[in-house]
């Protein structure tokens, strides 16, 4: 099967995809935060579909996506007072929420749990393409399983050439990290997975929103949302996060280039290294990928995952990583790197 791009801002695209889902395929869909593989939510053969495309554990669970709040109700029983104030405050937007599930979704959706994860995507193509094919829409990140999100329709073409027949091209990925994730089953909200919603911003309308602790992800036995427990976001190199101030980290790595990186002609004994820098930290050095200066976290996330994927095309057998400051969304980016390494620098 030949995949193809096609442009997300043609009416006639938006139902030839829609034509697909409905039947029970797949298709790459753009969103604001990652591209996704999108299938019928309410159709278990299309759900599994997504897993053996990408290669994803089974108890892994799926966002599914609506087109408008009162779409809810489809898939969730027993709406919490609190959603109201979250759908208000944030959809259309890259807010997922975890609630209590209705009979109609199926288990391969939720990896068997009670809960269903729900997000109103921003993008206008990806909610004409959900309305079109009259059916919520489950779309995990549109990549192989534990590689880099794709930001880009090119992204999805080289990670699922053959499986899929279309890729729906809205253009680069506004946010560029995935959703934040939000359980909102419990009597107290609790952040599973930072993304483009922040801590802040949901501490300012909320009483009370607690953090789950990331440092028990691969310990849990059925992972509530996704971006739990399994690695992920990980280019082919073993990836090093250098934690510290700016100043420290960079110096860290300069020193690694200096002692290990000798390029593409280095000696069996040196080890080809790479780098991912902030832009006003980055030295001049073509195994060096910039990602967005240090006080921009906006343009750390939308440059994160396009850069990791330049990253895995150098071949590099080590890449060393600056991590953010987790204020604001600098969480969700920091979240990611450290999903991503192998072993992490606290400097």
């Amino acid at each position: 099967m030949e995949t193809k791009i096609l442009d997300a801002n043609l009416d006639e695209n938006i139902e030839i995809c829609a034509e697909i889902i409905k039947s029970g395929g797949l298709v790459g869909v753009p969103t604001e935060t990652v591209y996704g593989l999108g299938a019928n939510a309410l159709c278990s053969d299309a759900v599994v579909k997504i897993f053996t495309a990408k290669g994803r554990q089974p108890d892994n669970p799926l966002i599914v996506h609506i087109a408008a709040p009162s779409d809810v109700g489809i898939i969730v029983k027993d709406i919490p007072a609190v959603f109201y104030t979250l759908s208000e405050a944030f959809w259309p937007g890259s807010l997922t929420l975890i609630m209590k599930k209705c009979d109609t979704v199926p288990d391969s959706v939720t990896a068997g749990l009670d809960t269903v994860a729900v997000r109103m995507p921003e993008h206008p193509a990806m909610l004409n393409l959900i309305k079109k094919s009259a059916t919520p829409i489950a779309a995990p990140s549109a990549n192989l399983s534990g590689k880099p999100s794709p930001t880009k329709a090119e992204h999805v073409k080289r990670d699922l050439y053959g499986k899929i027949q279309y890729v729906l091209d809205g253009g680069n990925c506004r946010v560029g990290v995935e959703s934040t994730v939000v359980d909102i089953s419990g009597d107290i909200p609790q952040i599973l997975r930072p993304g483009g919603v922040t801590y802040e911003e949901l501490a300012g309308v909320l009483d009370i929103v607690e953090i789950y602790n990331a440092a028990d992800d691969l310990a849990v036995d059925a992972p509530r949302s996704p971006g739990m427990k399994y690695r992920h976001y990980a280019p082919k190199a073993q990836v090093i996060a250098v934690v510290g101030s700016p100043e420290k980290t960079a110096k860290h790595i300069r020193q690694r280039f200096e002692k290990f990186g000798k390029g593409p002609k280095s000696s069996e004994k040196s080890k080809k290294i790479a780098a991912l820098m902030f832009d006003d930290f980055a030295a001049e050095n073509q195994s060096i990928v910039t990602f967005g200066a240090y006080a921009d976290h906006n343009a750390q996330a939308s440059g994160l995952f396009d850069s990791l994927r330049k990253l895995d095309n150098m071949n590099a057998e080590v890449i060393y990583a600056q991590v953010p400051d987790e204020k604001g969304l600098g969480f969700a980016v920091a979240n990611r790197i450290l999903k991503a390494a192998t072993t992490v620098e606290k400097l």
